[in-house]
């Protein structure tokens, strides 16, 4: 997978230098054959670890098994009743599935927007997706009932607060530029090859699930609404776990290329993490969902707080411990030494964490990247994308099924474009981890330390104006 030389913001250090070894670093975990193919373990694992990760990797193939056979059944079943309780297969089926093909197609347009132009792909981001959003808004408004109007006020109402983050966070942009153009410059060999396959494998797995979801709706029954609420649930955590498995996939072998300067196949790090990884990133894509909406509705109750109100921020200050007591036990960043280490998800999120704080500047650095906004977004571009398509399409030629159709394809889109873009994710987890463990690597150019300062300073700035007013306010109120 090479990368165009208009991606300039790659460090010549990098290039230059590739094998010089750190001696802060331990031995490169980058020996498949002298390890049978299994990452290193730098700890003792526990029983009740080892009892975790097995029982998750259990309840992974146990639901897929449960899932395929429940979807067999209904699929069955509905092309059986269909044409008795008024049904079109032919009028239901088309425009769904071609939806989740097109998200699949735009999954890999995007990611190869990324690779050829980081810069523009980063702003296109942020100004497409409010603008798709609102459109999907617009659509599910035009389709006619109150219900469908209220959902479409949401997603007219989603897209202007992602216009608002837009304009608030234009200030990071160019350091994000910077950090995607470093992190993704001559990623691990073959990793388009895991890519697409991931995005192939998402699409022909939501297919399947489609089948089913509309065999459920062929008789809409209580038990069938049921049915469909735990197919989508199995859809959400099963694509966080292929998402997850690429991300730890190659964020092994980057990592091991920024911190021993190596080279490592992306292929053979996904065979090795489907062979003993599993169960971590089953884990991991569990704990980590959850962490990331409860400490992100903690911070948005610390903005909406202020220093005037005692109690308010008293209450806020707790907040914020919790926030960084949960942090410590999930956190996207353990992957990487869940693919390189073989630790648990627990212990590798705790030990990234820990670096991240004993590198001064560094968490505040990692706590303001764009990263994870950036795929958030793209994936709900895709799903965007996915959902007009399946909503005009059916909004043509059956109104009655419109909304619903729309939903579920913009849903399935959003899946299929967060597993389309993990390998950038993976890039830029393995880029900050290495850099966290060995700063002054000569692999490393001054990108985060001169981020790191420009932070300090503007926390000075921002400091002084507050004692400021502070002051002001006290000599006025003398």
């Amino acid at each position: 997978m090479t990368t165009p030389a208009r991606n300039n913001h790659a460090s010549s250090v990098q290039i230059q230098e590739p094998r010089t070894r750190s001696p802060l670093h331990p031995p490169s975990p980058i020996a498949f054959k002298e390890q049978q193919g299994r990452p290193p373990s730098t700890t003792q694992q526990t029983i009740a670890g080892k009892l975790f990760r097995n029982l998750f990797k259990g309840l992974l193939f146990s639901q897929l098994t449960l899932i395929s056979l429940l979807v067999i059944v209904l699929t069955i079943r509905g092309l059986i009743l269909a044409s008795s309780h008024h049904f079109h297969p032919k009028k239901w089926y088309p425009p769904l599935l071609a939806s989740v093909a097109v998200s699949g197609v735009a999954s890999l347009a995007w990611q190869c927007i990324f690779i050829y132009t980081p810069p523009r792909a980063v702003r296109a981001t942020f100004w497409l997706s409010p603008i798709l959003t609102c459109s999907v808004g617009i659509l599910l408004v035009l389709i006619g009932s109150a219900v469908d109007a209220g959902v479409g006020a949401v997603f007219v109402l989603f897209a202007i607060t992602q216009s608002l983050y837009g304009c608030w966070i234009t200030p990071r942009l160019e350091y994000t530029d910077k950090i995607l153009s470093l992190a993704t410059a001559f990623p691990p060999a073959r990793t388009r090859e895991v890519a697409t396959l991931s995005i192939f494998t998402s699409v022909v797995y939501s297919c399947f699930l489609v089948t089913g979801i509309g065999g459920a709706t062929s008789t809409r029954t209580s038990l069938d609404l049921l049915f469909i609420s735990v197919i989508l649930i199995s859809l959400a955590w099963t694509m966080q776990a292929l998402k997850n498995a690429q991300q730890v996939a190659i964020s092994r072998a980057r990592y091991v290329n920024f911190a021993y300067g190596e080279d490592m196949d992306a292929w053979s790090a996904l065979h090795v993490t489907v062979k003993h990884l599993i169960g971590s990133i089953c884990i991991g894509s569990t704990l980590v969902p959850i962490i990331v909406l409860i400490r992100g509705s903690i911070r948005s109750v610390n903005l909406m707080s202020g220093s005037s109100d005692e109690v308010m921020y008293t209450g806020a200050d707790c907040f914020s411990t919790l926030a960084n007591k949960l942090v410590t036990c999930g956190n996207r960043w353990g992957f990487v030494h869940v693919g390189t280490y073989d630790k648990g998800f627990v212990e590798a999120s705790s030990d990234t964490w820990k670096k991240f704080r004993s590198n001064n500047g560094l968490e505040k650095v990692i706590d303001s990247d764009l990263t994870s906004s950036l795929c958030f977004l793209s994936a709900v571009s895709v799903g965007a994308v996915s959902s007009l398509t399946a909503g005009i399409w059916m909004l043509l030629i059956h109104k009655d099924y419109a909304f619903e159709v729309t939903l579920y394809a913009f849903v399935i889109g959003y899946f299929v474009g967060r597993v389309g873009l993990a390998w950038l994710q993976a890039c830029v987890l393995a880029y900050y981890v290495a850099y966290s463990e060995d700063p002054r690597n000569m692999r490393f150019d001054g990108t985060i330390p001169q981020r790191i300062q420009r932070l300090q300073v503007l926390r000075a700035h921002r400091d002084n104006r507050e004692q400021h007013e502070v002051g002001r306010e006290r000599r006025e109120s003398d």
